[in-house]
């Protein structure tokens, strides 16, 4: 089922595809698990859960490579979504969208051109040839 504040925001700003909205969404989930931020019920309420915008990138490429493997950067292109800076204004779009909530140490520089999205999504592969058994050719 879509979510009607997503599809208004992907009508809004047409640069991204719906999925990509989806994805962060669940990156943001992610990335508080995997650093230890995930608000818990029992939590004091003043706990900082914040996640910074570099801390964002890394989960979302780790989660992208986890699900999609080496057609994560394919994926994250027909999505719209080209380099780090493109991760920074969805999360700015999902804010809009009331889908998350800003920090006042939020700043779209956060994200601006971290590093190369396609090569950092394909570096975390090593690919390897196994050699042949004997006498098969």
């Amino acid at each position: 089922m879509f979510d009607p504040k997503l599809l208004d925001q992907c009508r809004a700003d047409d640069r991204y595809a719906y999925e990509a909205y989806e994805f962060l969404l669940d990156a943001l989930g992610f990335t508080q698990d995997r650093l230890g931020r995930a608000p818990h019920d029992d939590d004091d309420p003043e706990t900082d859960y914040h996640i910074a915008g570099d801390e964002l990138v890394d989960g979302v490429c780790a989660l992208a490579v986890q699900e999609f493997g080496l057609m994560a950067a394919c994926v994250f292109r027909v999505w719209g979504v080209h380099k780090t800076d493109d991760i920074g204004a969805i999360v700015f779009n999902l804010v809009k969208a009331e889908k998350i909530s800003p920090s006042d140490r939020d700043n779209p520089d956060d994200f601006a051109d971290l590093f190369d999205l396609d090569d950092h999504l394909a570096g975390r592969f090593e690919i390897t040839l196994a050699r042949p058994k004997k006498g098969y050719r």
